[in-house]
């Protein structure tokens, strides 16, 4: 909070997505608790739970109902445009819902064009933000979707996306975002200041990208009866910027009072005490021994066919078919080829249910690295060449209540402790940023040459991008939708 509040951000509309699926609805209310009474306002979306594990998919029709009731939630959190389409009857009811209390619905249709894309914005999709193209924006607008421009952590797609200032297109429904920043982003870069200052750095008028972050985000989300503008009963924010070509808040006021001056927060955030059980999220019934990663095989023969996550780049995965060689009645890693295992054991809903499958182009040469922040599931994900460093490697996210390993020879070689349900580290952002590049550190010396080993990692179980994934009920193929094991006939 303190980096975005120096730079001008007063107001913020976030996700609570990944927490209900570990902590339910007592869960998303600690969580939103914990975001009231700030120097800066905060809104959030509910979760859609469009998810590749069918345990965790969905949310209830009580829980979202009391959700929706709430003035911070603004919406329904964005849903997977491929879950929508393959079961319209699970999601087609919280969108009616949502509509019916005037909550906006939040899109992700990567990928969705023509008729696909008509058919999705006809379920009342408000927003995307996955357009990495001009045209692929001028395709969502021209649908009367709001186009979230993507420059953050996880993506940069502004200044190819730029082109579209000179083509005579309304930008009042073009938002920037974010998408996610890392900790050291944040620290070097700042926040929505960098942002909007990129977009006029790309051509786009002062006014017209400062708009982009404030105006049309508050219309959009339905806030502009209260944020968004200077006027009577409207909330007093205020960034005093000499330059409008140069982004750089001398003054912030928030709610009518200044929070910082000069580069420098004068009102400091709020702690939240977090309930009990929003840090008792990893529920293991007991330690997780090499075995748990066993692959065996039944069987005379002395090989078998099977299904293989393949790495095409750091976040895109495609089907291989491998046979491999069965030995001493199990399939084994071949880290010559590239070919370690993976597995994901639910950690909250079915505590220990695990499925071990396999992954090729990762980069791990030795060791095993894990996470309890896997994506639109409640699972911990591993990757590892040696079952006995995997086992470690959760054993220890388990004593440390949430959090990412990497593990190496037997012992832990890095760690960064997240116990807030499982995603959430309590130190402060400069030992944050710290430690993720010492993860990057250790992941790269067993290996991995990905810019971001944990991003990589944690999107594995993660139901947005194509397009073989894993949960603990088996390998998922986003096309199809289907959940499959790891044999193929």
């Amino acid at each position: 909070m303190k980096y975005a509040a120096v730079g001008g951000t007063t107001t913020i509309v976030t996700e609570a997505m990944e927490i209900y699926p570990v902590a339910g609805l007592a869960g998303i209310m600690d969580f939103l608790a914990s975001l009231r009474d700030q120097p800066i306002k905060f809104f959030a979306t509910a979760p859609a739970m469009v998810s590749t594990s069918r345990a965790a998919s969905g949310i209830s029709a009580d829980d979202l109902e009391r959700l929706l009731s709430l003035e911070e939630i603004v919406g329904l959190g964005e849903s997977y445009w491929q879950g929508v389409l393959q079961n319209p009857e699970a999601y087609l009811p919280q969108f009616e819902k949502t509509l019916a209390h005037g909550k906006r619905l939040e899109g992700h249709s990567a990928g969705a064009r023509g008729t696909r894309l008509q058919a999705y914005a006809a379920c009342g999709i408000s927003s995307c933000h996955e357009p990495i193209k001009v045209d692929e924006v001028l395709e969502r607008l021209r649908l009367g979707i709001y186009v979230m421009v993507r420059e953050g952590s996880i993506r940069r797609d502004l200044e190819q996306i730029a082109a579209i200032k000179d083509m005579a297109v309304d930008t009042r429904r073009l938002i920037l975002t974010t998408d996610g920043v890392s900790p050291a982003d944040l620290m070097e870069k700042g926040y929505m200041e960098f942002l909007v200052q990129k977009a006029i750095d790309c051509g786009f008028n002062p006014v017209t990208a400062i708009q982009m972050a404030t105006l049309n985000v508050a219309e959009h989300f339905g806030l502009d009866d209260r944020i968004g503008g200077i006027a009577p009963g409207k909330y007093a924010d205020l960034v005093l910027i000499p330059d409008t070509r140069t982004i750089r808040a001398t003054c912030v006021i928030s709610n009518g009072r200044v929070i910082a001056r000069e580069g420098r927060l004068i009102a400091s955030p709020r702690k939240h005490a977090f309930a009990p059980a929003s840090l008792d999220s990893i529920r293991l019934p007991g330690p997780i021994t090499p075995a748990h990663f066993a692959l065996p095989c039944n069987g005379d023969g002395d090989e078998a066919t099977v299904r293989v996550i393949e790495m095409v780049t750091d976040l895109v995965t495609r089907e291989t078919s491998l046979t491999l060689p069965i030995k001493r009645g199990e399939i084994l890693a071949d880290v010559d080829n590239d070919l370690i295992k993976i597995a994901a054991i639910d950690r909250t809903r079915f505590p220990g249910k695990c499925f071990t499958g396999l992954i090729k182009g990762f980069g791990l040469r030795s060791g095993a690295m894990a996470s309890s922040a896997a994506w639109d599931t409640s699972c911990i994900v591993v990757v590892g060449v040696e079952e006995n460093d995997m086992a470690l490697c959760v054993n220890r996210i388990r004593e440390l209540q949430g959090g990412t390993v990497v593990c190496a020879g037997g012992r832990v070689i890095e760690e960064l402790s997240m116990p807030i349900f499982g995603y959430i580290s309590p130190l402060p952002l400069e030992e944050l940023a710290g430690k993720t590049t010492a993860i990057r550190q250790a992941a790269a010396g067993l290996g991995v040459a990905f810019s971001d080993p944990l991003l990589t990692l944690v999107t594995l179980t993660g139901a947005a991008i194509p397009y073989l994934r894993i949960c603990e009920e088996g390998l998922v193929n986003l096309k199809s939708g289907l959940t499959m094991g790891l044999f193929s006939l």
